[in-house]
Formats: structure tokens, C-alpha cells, sequence
């Protein structure tokens, strides 16, 4: 299998988000996933509709029954990659985007604030796919660049910063496999 690095992003500046406080030191990058509806993915890679809507603040609520509970939601996240290893940045990395909700991590409060969240396509329970992996990788590595209090240890699943209210990126998510991949452009 030959790696590839992602092309460029697709920008789509979402309204969801805000200056970060001053003095602020990115130091955590938080991983989730996203799928809407839940468990379904964009045949192709134009049809990510519901999901893009969502991040832009246009998603019909009455589309799918269970979009009724993202009424008046305000979330986004830096990036998403698609199931095709494509990157989509909705948020600037110097801007908090509004992704880790009511949060804590190393005794800190507000994740938002200090961390970039990063969402697969995905579910908790299937498996993500190679170029996922990939492009999570490459942004990873350019992210760590600009950001060097990011390292291997701050890197955690929204789980690990909202633990019994998200779940995600799920057992699905393959952290070996990831941290071992990181762990060789960090030595």
C-alpha cells in the first residue's frame, strides 16, 4: 500500500466558533467521530450533506427523525475526514472551535478552549478505514509541527474528556495503530 499525503482541505468557515482566550497554549487534540444519521456515511464523496449542514448551522432538523435533538445545536470541529481520507477544515486552528462540550482533561475545565478536535466519519463500533488513518496522520504530524505542546500523551479520544457522556472514537478506533504511526515522526 502506497501512503499518500491528503491533498489540501476543503475550507468551509463555520459560524461555530470563537477567539480562543488570550495567552492561550494549544495542548490537547481531541480525536471523535461523527455520522449522520448515526451509523450511515456519504455514498460519495459530494453527499456529506448532513454533516457539513450541522458544522455550517444549516442542517434541516426535519430531515431524519432523529435530528430533532440538533435543533438550535451550535457545534463544529476543526476538521472532519471523510471515509475517503478527504479533510474538510471548518475551523481555523488559532480559533476554538465549539466540539469537546462540557469537558475536563489534567484538571483543567473547558477543553475548547486549548484543544483541537478532529472528526472521522464513523461510529464507535466500525471500523475506520486506511485512508482515514492516513490523512489522520498527516494532519497530525503538521499539527504537532505548529503546535509542539501537542505530543503524544495530549492526544485522547473525546471520551477520555467527557467520560460516561461521549463514547467516541470508540473500541473501533484503532490506537495502536495510530500512536505507533505518530510515534515515528516524534523521535
Amino acid at each position: 500500500m502506497t501512503k499518500t499525503a491528503p491533498s489540501q482541505p476543503t475550507f468551509r468557515q463555520s459560524p461555530h466558533c470563537d477567539a480562543r482566550p488570550a495567552d492561550t497554549v494549544v495542548s490537547v487534540l481531541v480525536i471523535h467521530n461523527i455520522s449522520l444519521p448515526a451509523g450511515q456515511f456519504a455514498p460519495n464523496p459530494e453527499q456529506h450533506a448532513y454533516v457539513d449542514d450541522l458544522f455550517m448551522g444549516t442542517l434541516d432538523t426535519t430531515a431524519e427523525p432523529g435530528f430533532t435533538d440538533l435543533a438550535g445545536l451550535k457545534v463544529s470541529a476543526h476538521c472532519v475526514i471523510w471515509r475517503d481520507g478527504r479533510v474538510f477544515q471548518y475551523v481555523p486552528f488559532a480559533k476554538r472551535a465549539w466540539h469537546a462540550g462540557v469537558s475536563q482533561f489534567d484538571g483543567r475545565e473547558r477543553c475548547n478552549d486549548f484543544s483541537i478536535g478532529i472528526e472521522l466519519e464513523g461510529t464507535d463500533n466500525l471500523p475506520y478505514t486506511d485512508a482515514q488513518y492516513q490523512s489522520l496522520i498527516m494532519l497530525t504530524k503538521q499539527i504537532m509541527q505548529f503546535y509542539p505542546a501537542i505530543t503524544p500523551q495530549r492526544i485522547i479520544g473525546h471520551s477520555d474528556i467527557a467520560p460516561g457522556r461521549k463514547t467516541d472514537p470508540g473500541p473501533a478506533f484503532d490506537w495502536a495503530r495510530y500512536q505507533t504511526a505518530i510515534k515515528e515522526f516524534t523521535l
